[in-house]
Formats: structure tokens, C-alpha cells, sequence
């Protein structure tokens, strides 16, 4: 397609890029562009967004507006997504895609923006958005999902909309991680990699549409937490050439690309640089970045943008960056760089970005706006764009039957500790979250309340004092004769829900972020009394659930003792008792003579926090099994006890141990959330030996019975 640049005046290298970079600095946001008094379609723009009115999608904006302070941003254009086949013609809940194009032209708008987003075996490493076509149905991805759009598009009563797509989101970065030799590969991923069908739809829809006069391709580049390490940057831009090149595709069919399509990463990190050291060590060690290239989206974009020309794709390609949700506004958000105590404290003290984990992308909480769209804020990136609708979920918290082909994905799940992708941590997605791409409003309301920068009008912030609902469905789970499991459905809130109180006998003991704590420190055979509040970032606490009993068992004389065979060894895996992680090192051994089901057995660890308010976060760093099959958590222990405060509790997803054998190490570890220093000495489950040994401090559990160990 070479006619997209017919000379060198319309490259960006030079003047004109230069000169488009002011006129897109004056024209400021899309939404209040003045539209120009003649379109054309004769040539293809340098940067379609200069000199645009972008659409305002009025299905998202009717949304929007009903929310309360809604209509203070339900006037912003958002990206319209074609995420099946039936979107094309429209639904009963939404427009088609000419009536969107019907609908732009009459607003006076000159800028459509679409998502196209219905590749065969879609999304390989996420269920949420799984689509409706199977690995191998190329042929009607061409003949029934794309070519129908060409044609509405190439319809003269459109030529002057400029149509911009936005190609195929998470497809090419999954090649590059998740198709073969990493822990978060997948079957799918690799099938899709051996069938070359993610690379040859997505070539097919550059070629396609991008033959047509007034239309602008971006290709999904994922985000600085996926593709910025050195291993995945260039193998990155490889890809994307292999795909731009394939099915009758050429480089010339590709405007650019786009970072943090659906994401939360921040668009710049104030106050934390990957140049930054602390104490002489560079912040690229820290826990957070990991070893990352970059730590924000507008580095990452640029950083990307020259290994895609290197590549031999247009020296002057634009980036789009997708700030619809990355703002992590509210009293949370730093104000300035954190303490220069370690490479963690102050990446973690000062960065925006206050996600648990980079890997986490379901509904997360505490989010909030972000810039709102806006044209050439920068030299190569052609725009701010809001690419997902905010109100619109990344996927349900739960299995929800469908006919979307849109599957149930972990990652939704707020009570799910993770998997290799997100370093097995929580995912910090909010509950009650409904079918990807169905409005959420709980999450609209958070987004609004805590936007960056803050939405004036919106009502959100500091007027909040509608209190959570109440929780739901308390229940008693598995009982020991010193603790009470506990686990109830999650409120709602006009904001978002923060936590919940849990109240024995009418009195706090604790406090869980999740929809489920255990009791600890109690009193064989004896009845306690039990209810729940939930309480929101305003400090609004709701009424309090009904009561439940729970009766725990008889004592066990002892502590168990072994009696099935099975217990813990333990050796110490850092010798310092004064710094900001604790590494058990922890083995289970089966001696009896049945073969043990992992997924019924918890150990716990027993130690001191030094804080009562301390959040903690917990890491599986190696695992014979397999850390993806290990689960860790931290739970506090009312009243405390001599040495512990806290246990960190590991159990398995699955697995099963035969007799005679052994887990193999597992290598775990634990810091506080604000990454303070703990003080192991009095420890109750903490040993010196550095060779594993029996751990009689160390408990084990079957079914929530102790069977190995004595509890403090």
C-alpha cells in the first residue's frame, strides 16, 4: 500500500512531523476538536487524529451518563469493539457497525475508532475473553468476520470517516510468551503459534482494511509488564514484522501501534526511573520491575518504536496508548519518590502503579481514569485513547453460562492467588464482576472516584457515604479444635469495597481483603458466634451479616503427633533475623502407608509480624511440584500467641504424594506490604539449620485436622 505515504513529505522524520506535533498540541483534546471545514480521502494522514472529532459511542455514553457523575465524562470517545460476529449487524443490547458509522456522521465527528477482535482461538492465555471461532477456523474469520467489515467500511457514504482499527488485542505479544518454554505458556498459545493462524488473520486485516482509502491499522503491542524485558522486546518486534508481512500484508498496511489496550499500567512513573539506584543498587533488581527495561507505557511505547523500525517498519510510526483506566488517582497514589531504605521500599513506596503485581489485568481494584484522550501528547505517540470503555469488565469473578464463547478465567477471581504469569500472587480483581465486555458498575464508579487527573463534577471522592451492602451468605467451613473457617459472599458499594471486619462474639478480630478468613488461637469444643461487616475506602462500614455458629472439635491430646504418617521438614533459607523477608525453606514427607491427596493438606508456618496493621504478600519461588500448583496466604492469629502473631499457610491446587515420598523443597517467602523489617528472633516456627530437619513447630493439616506438629 504504498499510496499511504506518496512522498517524503509525508513522512514524520522531518518537518512535518515537527509541525504536526504543534497543530496537535493546539488542538488539544478529541473530543473538543473543531472538525475541518473539507474531508477528504484522496491520501492517508501522517496522524489521523489531527484535526479529528472522534465518535462518542452513544451505548457507552447512555451508560456512562446514568452513573452518578458519569455525565462529567460521558461525552469522551472510546474505541467501539467488534468482538464477535454478531457485533457487525448489532445486537439487541447494541448498535451495528453501520449505525455506528451512520451515528458519527451525525454528530459531525470525522474519527471512528474500532477494535477488531474476533481472531480463531482468541485470547489463548485468558479465558475471559475466549472467542466464538476454534484454532482452525481461518477461513470464516476472513469470509464472515472481516470481509463484511471492509465492506460497510468501504462504503462511499463513509469516505469521509477516518476509520481507525485497532488490530486483534493480546494475539502477537501471546506468541512471544505464552506459546512454548516459559511458566506461563499454554496449549492453546502453542497451537496457535504451530497453526501460524494468529499471524495470518491478523496480516489477512491489515491487508483487508488497510486497502481501503480512509482506514488507519494499529497493531496491539501488549504492555511494558508483558514484552519490556531485553528477552521479549525485540523477539517482539520480529513478530509483529512476520505478521505485518503475511496473507498480502505489508508494513505500509500498519499506521502504528498500540500499548496498555485493556491494561492499568501508568502511562508515566513520576517519581521511579529504571535509571534510578538506591544505596548503589540499581531499581531494576527490585521485586516490582523485576529487571524490567521500563517500569511505564510512554517509555515502553518509545523503546518499542525503535526496535520496530529496526526492524524495517516506517521510521516515523506513531503509538497510541490507552490511559482509559491507568490514572490510580485517590489518597493512595504517591506524591513522591518512596524510602531510600532498599531497591523495594522505594519502588513500591513511589510508584503509581499500585497494582499487587504487574501481571494482574482482571477488574483490578483501586484503579482509576486516566488522561483523558488526547491528540500528539507527544513526539511519536499519535494519541491518548480511552481503547477499552471504562464501566466495561475484563471478565466475570465467577463461571457465568454464556453464548459469547467467553470462559471463566482465575485471574477474575478475587479470592485466587495466582499463577506464573503474576508471580502466584493475588490478582487483586474487584468481586462480583460480570461477563467481559458487560457493564460493570461497580468498577465505573471506582474508576471515576479515584481518576488522575481527577474528573471535576463527578461527585466521587471525599462526598462518599453510602455504606457497602451487607455481606451475604456467611458460612462455616473446615473446624479444628483451635480454629474456625469462615467464607461469605461479597458486597457491593457505590465506590468499591475495600475489606471486611470479621466479629466473634460481638467483637473485631480481624480483618480479610478476600470473602473468606479463618479464626485462629481458639478453644477446643467450645461455640463461638460469628458475623461480618464490609467497609469502603471512605470508611463507611455496613450493617452487620447475620450470625452464625461454629463449634470447634475436641482437642487432640496433643497435637496430632504424626498419626497419618505425614510431616513437615523445615530449613532455614536466610540466616538474617532483621531484614524485610522471611525464606522458609519447607518439605512434607509421607511416611504412612496410603498415598496423600495434596490438595486436602495445609501447612502452616508461625511467626511475628511486629504490626497489626501490616498488609503481607507471599511469593513461591521454587517448587519441586511446581509452584503453580502451591498456594500461599497469611492469616492473623486473635488473640496472638507466644512467637506468632501470623502463620503463613501453604496448601496445593492439586497433586498427590505417594508413600515413602517426599514434596521435594519448597522454596517460599514473605514481606510485608510496605516491605518493613520483620524480627524473626522469637519466631515461633523459625529454626536456625540450614539442612532440612523434622519441624515439630511447623504444623501440618488434613482436612483442616492438625495432624503433624504442635500450634504455639
Amino acid at each position: 500500500m504504498p499510496s499511504r505515504r506518496p512522498d517524503s513529505t509525508l513522512r514524520r522524520n522531518g518537518s512535518k512531523r515537527t509541525a504536526a506535533l504543534a497543530v496537535g498540541a493546539l488542538l488539544g483534546a478529541l473530543s473538543i476538536t473543531a472538525l475541518p471545514t473539507t474531508a477528504t480521502a484522496a491520501a492517508k494522514l501522517d496522524n489521523p487524529y489531527v484535526g479529528a472529532k472522534a465518535y462518542v459511542n452513544p451505548d457507552w455514553s447512555a451508560k456512562a451518563a446514568a452513573e452518578p457523575g458519569g455525565s462529567a465524562i460521558s461525552n469522551q470517545p472510546t474505541f467501539v469493539w467488534l468482538d464477535r460476529m454478531a457485533a457487525i449487524q448489532g445486537t439487541a443490547d447494541a448498535r451495528g457497525l453501520k449505525a455506528h458509522l451512520d451515528a458519527a456522521k451525525a454528530q459531525g465527528a470525522n474519527l471512528v475508532q474500532l477494535v477488531i477482535y474476533d481472531l480463531p482461538g482468541r485470547d489463548c492465555a485468558a479465558l475471559a475473553s475466549n472467542g466464538e471461532l476454534g484454532p482452525d477456523d481461518l477461513a470464516t474469520y476472513e469470509s464472515s468476520y472481516i470481509d463484511p467489515i471492509a465492506a460497510i467500511l468501504a462504503d462511499p457514504a463513509y469516505a469521509s470517516l477516518r476509520i481507525v482499527n485497532l488490530i486483534e488485542p493480546d494475539s502477537l505479544p501471546n506468541l512471544v510468551t505464552n506459546a512454548g518454554g516459559t511458566a506461563g505458556s499454554t496449549t492453546q498459545c502453542a497451537t496457535m503459534k504451530a497453526n501460524g493462524n494468529y499471524e495470518k488473520g491478523v496480516g489477512y486485516a491489515l491487508h483487508t482494511l488497510g486497502a481501503l482509502p480512509n482506514t488507519y491499522n494499529y497493531i496491539d503491542a501488549g504492555h511494558h509488564g508483558w514484552l519490556g524485558w531485553d528477552s521479549n522486546l525485540t523477539p517482539a518486534a520480529q513478530e509483529f514484522k512476520k505478521a505485518a508481512t503475511t496473507s498480502g500484508a505489508t508494513v505500509n498496511d500498519v499506521t502504528g501501534f498500540i500499548v496498555n489496550t485493556a491494561n492499568y499500567s501508568a502511562t508515566k512513573e513520576p517519581y521511579v526511573k529504571v535509571t534510578d539506584t538506591v544505596n548503589g543498587q540499581t531499581v531494576r533488581q527490585s521485586k516490582w520491575i523485576d529487571w524490567n527495561q521500563y517500569d511505564d507505557e510512554s517509555s515502553y511505547a518509545q523503546g518499542l518504536r525503535t526496535a520496530l523500525v529496526a526492524q524495517g517498519f516506517d521510521s516515523g510510526i506513531g503509538m497510541l496508548i490507552d490511559t482509559s483506566r491507568n490514572g490510580w488517582g485517590g489518597s493512595a497514589r504517591p506524591t513522591g519518590p518512596g524510602p531510600t531504605t532498599s531497591v523495594d521500599a522505594y519502588v513500591d513506596g513511589g510508584r503509581i502503579d499500585r497494582r499487587i503485581h504487574a501481571g494482574n489485568w482482571c477488574n483490578q481494584s483501586g484503579a482509576g481514569l486516566g488522561e483523558r484522550p488526547t491528540t500528539a501528547p507527544d513526539t511519536g505517540i499519535d494519541a491518548y485513547v480511552w481503547a477499552k470503555p471504562p464501566g466495561e469488565s475484563d471478565g466475570a469473578s465467577q463461571a457465568v453460562a454464556n453464548d459469547e464463547g467467553k470462559g471463566f478465567d482465575q485471574m477474575c477471581d478475587p479470592t485466587y492467588t495466582g499463577n506464573a504469569r503474576n508471580g502466584n500472587n493475588l490478582t487483586g480483581a474487584l468481586p462480583n464482576s460480570p461477563l467481559a465486555g458487560h457493564w460493570f458498575s461497580a468498577q465505573f464508579r471506582q474508576l471515576l472516584a479515584n481518576a488522575n487527573p481527577p474528573v471535576s463534577g463527578s461527585g466521587g471522592g471525599g462526598g462518599d457515604t453510602q455504606a457497602p451492602t451487607v455481606p451475604g451468605g456467611l458460612t462455616v467451613g473446615t473446624t479444628t479444635s483451635s480454629s474456625v473457617s469462615l467464607s461469605w459472599n461479597a458486597s457491593t458499594d457505590d465506590t468499591a469495597v475495600t475489606g471486611y471486619d470479621v466479629y466473634r462474639d460481638g467483637t473485631k478480630v480481624g480483618s480479610a481483603t478476600t470473602t473468606s478468613y479463618t479464626d485462629s488461637g481458639l478453644t477446643a469444643s467450645t461455640t463461638y458466634k460469628y458475623t461480618v461487616k464490609a467497609k469502603d475506602a471512605a470508611g463507611n462500614v455496613s450493617a452487620a451479616s447475620t450470625e452464625v455458629s461454629a463449634t470447634t472439635k475436641a482437642s487432640s491430646g496433643g497435637g496430632g503427633g504424626g498419626s497419618t504418617g505425614l510431616k513437615v521438614q523445615y530449613k532455614n533459607n536466610d540466616s538474617t533475623v532483621g531484614d524485610n523477608q522471611v525464606k522458609p525453606g519447607l518439605k512434607l514427607v509421607n511416611g504412612s502407608t496410603a498415598a496423600v491427596d495434596l490438595s486436602k493438606v495445609t501447612v502452616r508456618y508461625w511467626f511475628t509480624g511486629e504490626s497489626t496493621s501490616a498488609g503481607y504478600q507471599t511469593f513461591c519461588d521454587w517448587a519441586q511440584l511446581g509452584c503453580s500448583t502451591v498456594k500461599t496466604s497469611v492469616t492473623g492469629v486473635s488473640p496472638s500467641r507466644t512467637g506468632a502473631d501470623h502463620y503463613l499457610e501453604v496448601g496445593f491446587t492439586s497433586g498427590s504424594l505417594a508413600v515413602g515420598a517426599d514434596s521435594g523443597e519448597l522454596q517460599l517467602r514473605m514481606a510485608k506490604s510496605d516491605w518493613s523489617n520483620f524480627d524473626e528472633s522469637n519466631d515461633y516456627s523459625r529454626g536456625t539449620n540450614t539442612a532440612f530437619a523434622d519441624a515439630a513447630k511447623v504444623t501440618v493439616y488434613v482436612s483442616g485436622t492438625l495432624v503433624w506438629g504442635t500450634e504455639p
